[in-house]
């Protein structure tokens, strides 16, 4: 018998409401995702990318369908399982970094590991930063960090307790190319380091790139991603 999916996506539906009238945003979307697999996600802004993951960590809930995390269902979950889920299973990479700013670097990867009351939590956030090549920032505030820097930091956050699964929406969307590029090979590298399944949402097919494997939503449904795909998506001028 082959293992469970670590994603498993079933005629996942979200519908939203506007002034009395339906926007439907995800139609019967159905997906397997493996464990340790990458898998990107195209799509333009607006189209339902960051829609699709708040649903895959539990932060909304589907007008419809069903969400299986390692076989088991999330989508009817109470909100206090659901937050253990994401403390134990899930790492999060955000385009704003979404730093604490009255922590240092070094106590922004150390939160996620005391949440989980580690006892080794400095030293495994020490080990981050040296990974993503912070060693010297430790003791610095989110403000004294060019911006591609907070987002290593935030990365070493992610990782730091060794999660099953990360979500990225726009990771690199707030960075210049070459920053950009920078964070993802660490991402990539961070990845097949600890085993982790990552799904990462874009509008930049070249970051899409590190993926084994990319789709596209399109009209509410995933698709595999073409050539077509890119041209769309590439910057005009």
């Amino acid at each position: 018998m082959s293992p469970s999916p670590r994603i498993e996506l079933r005629k996942l539906t979200k519908i939203f409401h506007s002034g009395g009238a339906e926007l439907p945003v995800l139609t019967d979307v159905d997906l397997r995702i493996a464990a340790e697999e990458s898998v990107a996600i195209l799509g333009p802004s607006g189209s339902g990318k960051s829609t699709l993951l708040a649903l895959i960590a539990g932060l909304d809930r589907p007008t419809s369908g069903e969400i299986l995390i390692d076989g088991r269902t999330i989508q009817d979950l109470s909100e206090s399982k659901l937050a253990l889920l994401r403390r134990h299973k899930i790492g999060f990479v955000f385009q704003s970094f979404q730093l604490l700013s009255n922590m240092t670097a070094q106590e922004n990867v150390q939160l996620p590991l005391e949440l989980l009351a580690d006892p080794q939590a400095r030293d495994r956030a020490s080990e981050l930063l040296d990974l993503v090549g912070l060693a010297d920032r430790t003791h610095h505030y989110p403000a004294q960090l060019s911006g591609g820097e907070q987002q290593r930091v935030a990365l070493a956050r992610a990782f730091a307790p060794s999660p099953a699964l990360l979500l990225a929406d726009e990771p690199t969307g707030n960075l210049d190319r070459r920053t950009g590029g920078t964070v993802l090979e660490l991402m990539a590298s961070l990845r097949q380091r600890f085993g982790t399944t990552l799904v990462l949402v874009t509008h930049d097919s070249a970051a899409a790139q590190l993926a084994d494997r990319r789709l596209a939503l399109e009209d509410g449904d995933l698709v595999p991603a073409t050539s077509e795909t890119d041209e769309l998506l590439a910057p005009s001028g």
